[in-house]
């Protein structure tokens, strides 16, 4: 299966960065073609500009500017998300690369105010994300990444396709003990995946 995976995080030698390695190197163990997408090291500009703006609805010229991110979105069979949960919401990063490549045309076709989801090749989806606050905060203001993930992205893909969401939560008290063990499960999550 061809899986992209997106990478959403600065720092290499960061947590964050070793849950993106992992990720790839079991999804490619157990017999996947990985596309190993790290936004930050290849640059990608997550800015709409004004014309992206005003050529947003204009497919198939909206994707001229991310042509190549469009063509891997739409080459994978299967997406996993790295990232990190920032003020509760994804970084500008992985919000601005949903804004720039995620347009009609791409995810979703749009005709008379109907809205049709057109990523229904992708038939696995799972987000492995890391949040500086707890679990219970996370809650408390909604946790919108888990719902973008469980719902946005869950609807625009293949029906019924399986989403898994897995948090290592309350990064500003973990110990090596739960980073390894979160660690684990998402090599055990990505082995099976």
């Amino acid at each position: 299966m061809r899986v992209l995976v997106i990478h959403a995080h600065p720092v290499e030698e960061s947590f964050n960065k070793a849950l993106f390695r992992l990720v790839c190197e079991s999804l490619e163990q157990a017999g996947h073609q990985v596309d190993a997408c790290d936004l930050y090291a290849e640059g990608f500009d997550p800015v709409m500009s004004a014309h992206d703006r005003r050529t947003y609805h204009d497919y198939p010229a909206n994707t001229a500017p991310v042509e190549t991110h469009v063509e891997r979105l739409r080459a994978a069979q299967a997406l996993v998300i790295v990232s990190p949960v920032w003020n509760f919401g994804f970084p500008a990063m992985l919000k601005g690369y949903f804004d720039r490549v995620w347009l009609p045309g791409v995810s979703f076709d749009l005709k008379d105010g109907k809205l049709t989801p057109t990523l229904r090749h992708i038939t696995k989806v799972a987000a492995v994300v890391s949040y500086g606050g707890t679990r219970w905060r996370a809650f408390l203001v909604g946790n919108p990444p888990k719902k973008t993930i469980n719902r946005v992205i869950r609807g625009q893909v293949k029906l019924g396709a399986p989403v898994r969401y897995l948090a290592h939560y309350d990064m500003n008290n973990c110990t090596p003990e739960t980073r390894a063990a979160f660690m684990e499960r998402v090599r055990a999550e990505m082995t099976r995946f």
